[in-house]
């Protein structure tokens, strides 16, 4: 069953505040984001669940996943 309350999304973190929390780009849709459980910096990608980055994901990984993505879309 769908839930969309069940579910994470990767983002970039591009700035980050002084009071522990971060603004994260979605693709383009920005959100200020809880960085309390990671220790990120601007730059890294992380992944977001219900408001709170929950792990720091390698560049890599992200573009691996990506291109898989689209290949499965073919």
């Amino acid at each position: 069953m769908y839930d969309p309350y069940d579910m994470a999304y990767v983002g970039k973190v591009i700035k980050i505040n002084n009071e522990g929390s971060a603004i994260v780009d979605f693709n383009g849709i920005r959100r200020e984001v809880e960085l309390g459980l990671v220790n990120a910096k601007i730059g890294d990608y992380v992944l977001v669940h219900a408001g709170y980055a929950i792990k720091v994901i390698n560049e890599e990984d992200v573009k691996d996943e990506l291109k898989n993505f689209i290949k499965s879309l073919k």
